[in-house]
């Protein structure tokens, strides 16, 4: 890392952050799935639960992946205006796939369209995905979501007449969920997008996923709705790795927009077990912290 060139510098802080989380899960992830292995008493489920933490022991332990695929890099950026370097850190965002890429190692899961050819190294066409939000302020919080294939084989969203009205959009995920939520590797974070047209609802569903395990929706309906759907989709009885249990959820999260007078629509993104969400937050001086690994800071 050039420390004499600031743009290099945020390239090589946000490499170490791509490659730091592809083998530690977030402290509320850690801690949720340590309270649903308590939770079960079936042989299958405590042997399940007793490999994923050995698994996670192990990627501490050798310096790598928790899990093997690792996805398509998406980021979410929540930018002040005060940070200067909002115009370079797209490409900074890339070359930092790059090079974590090689040094993490990251599996190369980056396909190009049409052409069917895999990039090496994690960049295409619009890849990392970059999603942009801009507050006042000077820090950069900089989340990354890095997901398995099989966590995105339950998304869907679709665009719902109003008389359907909200119970068909739970019932929608639920279906979903009981359908192909097993092949996302539960037990699952479930993120619903509520809005009034499909693209809007899918965003919320993935933004829904960056929230912090026991956070609730603002609102006290979408706070009981939450509830409920949890609950709902444990009777299911995925349990871990899809090998029944108590519990099909780490949780559910809601987030909604207003919607059109004539339309409802819904969202759903799933997160499996080994949850790869994270958070930088770095000043202008490119100071910086893991907000989402605060136990684990050391290890970064």
């Amino acid at each position: 890392m050039d420390d004499r060139n600031p743009v290099k510098r945020l390239g090589g802080i946000i490499a170490r952050f791509i490659a730091f989380s592809a083998k530690r899960l977030p402290d509320d992830v850690v801690a949720r799935l340590t309270e649903l292995r308590a939770e079960e008493d079936s042989p299958m489920a405590k042997t399940i639960y007793d490999a994923m933490f050995t698994d996670l022991e192990m990627a501490a332990s050798f310096s790598r992946p928790c899990c093997q695929d690792t996805g398509i890099l998406q980021f979410f950026a929540r930018a002040g205006t005060g940070f200067p370097f909002i115009g370079e850190l797209e490409a900074c965002i890339r070359d930092a796939a790059v090079a974590a890429t090689r040094d993490a190692p990251l599996r190369p899961n980056a396909v190009e369209f049409f052409d069917e050819k895999n990039s090496g190294d994690n960049t295409g066409t619009r890849i990392p995905w970059l999603d942009w939000e801009i507050v006042s302020g000077s820090d950069l919080d900089l989340y990354l979501y890095m997901a398995g294939g099989g966590c995105s084989l339950p998304g869907f969203a679709k665009t719902l007449m109003p008389l359907e009205g909200y119970e068909e959009a739970v019932k929608a995920v639920f279906d979903q969920v009981a359908s192909y939520g097993v092949n996302a590797c539960p037990p699952l974070l479930v993120g619903i997008g509520l809005g009034g047209s499909v693209d809007t609802a899918a965003k919320l569903s993935k933004k829904a996923l960056l929230r912090f395990i026991g956070t609730r929706n603002g609102n006290a309906k979408g706070a009981e709705l939450e509830k409920r759907l949890e609950a709902a989709l444990d009777s299911i009885g995925l349990g871990p790795g899809g090998f029944s249990g108590k519990r099909s959820v780490m949780a559910v999260h809601i987030e909604q927009a207003a919607r059109h007078t004539a339309t409802i629509a819904v969202g759903l993104s799933t997160g499996c077990w080994a949850h790869r969400r994270s958070l930088i937050r770095i000043d202008k001086n490119l100071d910086w912290r893991v907000l989402s690994h605060k136990t684990q800071m050391d290890q970064c």
